[in-house]
Parts: structure tokens; sequence; C-alpha cells
């Protein structure tokens, strides 16, 4: 039986979150969103729309007006201003008005330009999340952070807007290639970081099922992962202040992305931003060595990297000052102060993070060592 958490906005709520192992509760979902009376279009890219795609369509085909499917390149190249604009136009095309909806089917790349496309398009249409890889479902389904990235620069072009619901059938995951599952992983792990140590160390007690992918074990780890960020979030939608505990190890990890081109998947990178941001915990006297190293090793059984090769150490740290987390000149630096406890730092130098950036940087010369 499908379960059920409700996401509130100003103490109201706002929208619920499916937890299934299957997709066969959803038409009754979308019912009690009338969409009887509504245009539908699934936006979903070209990985997903052949899983999927005619799935979801045969379940709601005859729950609404009508449905459409949208599909653009699978892949962080298409997350993009220029993907939203053919959106805009399929749209107009097939005569959305504001009382339509539309249905991000995919991972956090389809989530975020769905978001951000029914955020602008005629100020604003109602969507819904089916999020379809891990990191979507562990991170950024949930809490309204929509939004395309600007000449390489992760999401800085956005907004916050809330769906309607979010459809999490963990089944999904199984399809997902061994690279991309861990991925997201790195978004789990680090929910138990910044907020829940016990958390944390459930993920370690059952890697061996998290690995083999068993499904009750991956659906009480999507949902125990969920109300750590629901946690969060509610109590700060906007980002002015607690939600920002959430970007630990994303402002390094945002610019090894841009170095790397996005070579490297974003749950890979916000890993080795984890690794970094611990190490600068530990320089600061806020962890001790052992926690450091035991924080660093843990990614590992997860496939996860620590170390990076064939980066600027130097071109790192000047990416790092064009995230969007700088406050007045100053970046806001969320470290550990213990395991389930984060901490925004301002006083983070760039010596502190040009260190940790060689801390994880795996050169020609250490090979020769």
């Amino acid at each position: 039986m499908a379960q059920r958490l409700t996401i509130n906005y100003s103490k109201k709520p706002c929208y619920d979150i499916i937890f299934s192992q299957n997709f066969q509760d959803l038409a009754l979902e979308l019912e009690a969103l009338e969409v009887e009376k509504r245009r539908v279009c699934i936006i979903t890219d070209s990985t997903v729309e052949k899983l999927y795609a005619e799935e979801i369509v045969h379940l709601i085909k005859n729950k609404c007006r009508k449905i459409s499917v949208f599909s653009f390149p699978s892949g962080e190249a298409s997350k993009t201003l220029d993907t939203v604009q053919k959106a805009y136009t399929f749209l107009i095309e097939e005569g959305f008005d504001r009382k339509d909806i539309l249905i991000a089917l995919g991972g956090g790349v389809v989530g975020d330009l769905t978001g951000f496309t029914a955020a602008t398009y005629l100020r604003g249409i109602d969507f819904i999340q089916i999020p379809t890889t891990l990191l979507a479902q562990a991170d950024s389904s949930i809490g309204g952070k929509t939004g395309v990235d600007l000449d390489g620069y992760k999401n800085m072009v956005g907004a916050f807007y809330m769906p309607k619901l979010v459809y999490m059938n963990v089944s999904v995951l199984k399809t997902l290639e061994e690279r991309q599952y861990f991925s997201g992983f790195a978004e789990i792990m680090k929910h138990g970081l910044i907020r829940d140590s016990v958390f944390y160390v459930w993920l370690l007690e059952n890697m061996y099922e998290i690995c083999d992918r068993d499904p009750d074990t991956l659906e009480e780890m999507v949902i125990r992962s969920s109300n750590i960020k629901k946690t969060v979030v509610e109590k700060d939608p906007m980002e002015q202040g607690e939600r920002a505990l959430l970007n630990f190890g994303h402002t390094i990890g945002h610019a090894l992305e841009k170095a790397k081109n996005f070579a490297l998947y974003h749950g890979e990178c916000v890993a080795l931003g984890c690794v970094a941001a611990a190490y600068i915990s530990w320089k600061h006297e806020l962890l001790t060595m052992d926690e450091y190293y035991e924080i660093r090793d843990m990614f590992v059984p997860f496939q996860l990297p620590i170390s990076i090769d064939h980066i600027d150490p130097e071109e790192i740290l000047r990416l790092t000052k064009s995230d969007k987390k700088m406050d007045a000149g100053k970046i806001k630096f969320i470290l550990l102060k213990k395991v389930g406890k984060a901490v925004i730092d301002t006083s983070v130098t760039d010596d502190d993070i040009r260190n940790a950036i060689k801390e994880i940087y795996f050169s020609d010369e250490d090979m020769t060592e």
C-alpha cells in the first residue's frame, strides 16, 4: 500500500509525496487534482521516454481532457533556456492554458526544467513530479527549487515553485545503471550527515541491501531521506537560512561539475564536495581527524569518488566564487560540527578551500610517490 507524506508551506498543507512500488495509484492521485477537464503534458527526456512514457500515458489518457508528450535529449547539456523555449512553443501549439498541468517524468534535469517551465509559462501553470532517479527522489523533486543552467553554471536561472504532487515509484530505481544509481545515493548520505546521525548509521548497517537495491530497503531509505528534507524546507522554504544546510558538499561540487564539463555526475561531485567540506570542518577543529577519515571513507562502498584527477585547483577555487551561495562577497559554506549536525560558516577562506581541493586532488605526482 502506498504511503503518503504531506509537505507544508507557511504551516499549511501544500502537496503530498506518494511512496509506492508501482504506478497503479497515479491515476487516483491525478483524479484528486481534477485533471478530467485539463490538458496534461508529460515532459521527459529521451531515455526515460522509452522506459515509462507509454505506461504513464496508458494509465491516465482516459482520466484527462488531452495528453501530450514533450521530450528532449537526455543529459545536463539540455538543461538550458533553449530547451525551455522549445517547451513553451510546444505548449502554445498544443493550446495549453493556465488551468492545464505538466508532469515532470524523469530525473533531476527533467524535474528542474519542467518546474521552471511551469513557474514561467503564462506566469504559472500547475505541475507534478514523477522522479525516476534516486537523486531526484532523494532531493531535487522535494522543496520547489526549479531552474536551468546558464553558460555551464548550475541552476543560475530559476524560481521557487511548488508542485501539486510528487509520486515516487521506488521500483524504477532497478532500471538505473549502477553509476547513475550510486550518484543519487550521495544526496541520501548528505541528509544523514547534516541532520540525522541515526539515519547515517542505518545507511551503513544496510549497505548490502542498498547496494543490491532491495525494494523494501529502498522504500524505507527514500521515505526517511524525504522526511529529513521535509523538516528543513518547511522551516525555510525560500532558503533564507536553515535550508542552506542542504547545500553541504555543493559549493565545491558544483565547481567540479563545471570544470569537468559535466562529465562527472552531480552526485559524484557532491560526494567529492562533501569530502572537501568535511576536511575543512576538521581543519576548523569542528571534527576530529578520525571523524573526517570515517566520513571520507564511507563513500567508497557506495562506489562514489573521494579523489579526482586532471583538475586545476585554482580554477576550481575561482569557480566556487560564481556559486549561487555567495552572500555579500562571502561564501556561505556548510561545515559539519559532528555527524548529524551541520552549520553555516562564512569564515572559510580561499586558503581553506584551496587546501580542501588539494586534499581531494589526485595528481600525476601522487602516482609517482
